[in-house]
């Protein structure tokens, strides 16, 4: 715990260092290439004690370093350290051996999301529901058609039957999410509104952007387990 406390408040002092504008310009300057002070005060318009100012809280969140000119030995460059950047992307989910997508009836947000993950991903995925209905609703079926996925129409099963001890529950479902406790409580939840409330293509159309959108932000930090095998 001490070490994610100390990872949040590194991460909370590069975003209060990124939070005057006049910095975060300077941040978008040195991201295209070094500069020294008196060029960020020329290109921002810009007070050159004031860029100083901004440049040694900078430095001081391990955003920016200083070095001297191989040229005229006085003058001195800044340099973006993007590492620093980088770590304000929150800890990854490791070791996880898939991720399994659940509704309330394992018949259209859950079933998306889980074509979704395999398709962007490459990696294993599952759907279930805690109430599942017979079939896959064919509006689902229909727009995963249309952006180039396959549904089976059949494959609706419940959550007790699907989940592992290794995989990632996500919750796209607000019911699943309340309803599920124990160890099968989600470790993530996405509140996607239902489509087959509203039963029309523009629904399902909208809960399918939502869910890629979704999986593209997530999938890049989801490592999963070293050897596992989708079976």
């Amino acid at each position: 715990m001490d070490a994610e406390l100390d990872s949040l408040a590194g991460r909370a002092r590069i975003h209060a260092a990124l939070g005057d504008p006049a910095r975060l310009a300077i941040v978008d300057a040195l991201t295209l290439g070094d500069a020294s002070p008196g060029e960020i005060a020329h290109t921002l318009d810009l007070p050159t004690n004031l860029v100083a100012h901004h440049v040694k809280v900078l430095t001081e969140a391990g955003l920016v370093v200083k070095g001297r000119s191989e040229g005229d030995k006085r003058r001195t460059y800044l340099r973006l350290r993007p590492e620093t950047l980088a770590a304000l992307t929150p800890p990854p989910l490791t070791s996880v051996g898939r991720v399994v997508f659940v509704c309330t009836r394992n018949s259209a947000r859950s079933q998306l999301a889980a074509a979704l993950w395999q398709d962007r991903t490459h990696s294993p995925a599952a759907s279930a529901g805690t109430q599942p209905a017979a079939r896959v609703h064919p509006r689902a079926v229909a727009v995963a058609g249309r952006h180039g996925l396959r549904l089976d129409p059949t494959a609706t099963a419940h959550v007790t039957d699907v989940v592992r001890d290794d995989d990632l529950l996500i919750a796209v479902c607000d019911n699943a999410h309340e309803d599920l406790t124990g160890p099968l409580r989600p470790r993530l939840h996405w509140s996607v509104p239902d489509p087959v409330r509203v039963d029309t293509d523009e629904a399902f159309e909208a809960a399918f952007a939502d869910l890629a959108a979704r999986v593209d932000r997530v999938a890049p930090a989801v490592t999963t387990a070293p050897g596992y095998r989708h079976d």
